[in-house]
């Protein structure tokens, strides 16, 4: 790896920690914040201890920062409060504030891209048609998992999980989280394939 690309990462994760604590200084709900937030305190370290070993494709590393965004304003807000949501909702004339289903979108399109990384670089599958097949069962997988969460959550902690939940009132609301999901799965594998194969060329050219 380049010296210019360490620093820039570095960099980029400093920003990500100062903005996770940023969100954790007067979040709407402490407990919502914590929950939402957990996965970017779980990927940072992980992806800073196997740097070395297996650094991701840049576009991977951007697309991970940006979902971490996603996650920490939902946290600091809580989804169904978040400002951008209100603005899409006023701009889209929406019943309800849309901000969870662009992170449940985030939640199929960035894992979409970590599958299939993975993948590809392991050889463990061959074929494009089945490496989208398995990624898509695995962001599903993924979605189905998160929504257990949420309803393990919501049995412990009953009417203190809605912050969590933010279903805002929707019956189909864990349905439309997998659509979501899946259509941003679907987003990444027809947008970003042929990109992310051309930086893991790149990356195993340096190996």
């Amino acid at each position: 790896m380049t010296d210019s690309r360490t620093r820039n990462l570095a960099a980029a994760a400093a920003l990500l920690v100062g903005l996770l604590v940023l969100s954790g200084l007067k979040p709407y709900d402490r407990a919502t914040w914590a929950l939402e937030v957990f996965p970017v305190v779980i990927a940072l370290p992980v992806m800073a201890f196997t740097y070395r070993r297996f650094p991701l494709t840049t576009l991977l590393y951007a697309c991970i920062f940006l979902h971490a965004l996603v996650l920490m304003l939902g946290g600091a807000y809580t989804y169904a409060r978040v400002p951008l949501g209100f603005q899409i909702q006023d701009l889209l004339q929406l019943d309800r504030n849309p901000y969870d289903k662009i992170g449940h979108f985030f939640q199929g399109f960035v894992p979409a891209l970590v599958a299939r990384e993975i993948l590809l670089r392991g050889a463990w599958v061959q074929g494009r048609r089945m490496l989208a097949f398995i990624v898509i069962c695995i962001v599903l997988a993924i979605s189905a998992a998160y929504e257990l969460i949420e309803w393990g959550v919501a049995v412990v902690m009953g009417q203190g999980a809605d912050e969590f939940l933010g279903t805002q009132g929707d019956p189909w609301d864990t349905q439309s989280d997998m659509l979501l999901a899946l259509i941003g799965a679907s987003t990444a594998l027809l947008l970003l394939s042929r990109w992310q194969e051309r930086q893991i060329a790149g990356i195993q050219s340096r190996r």
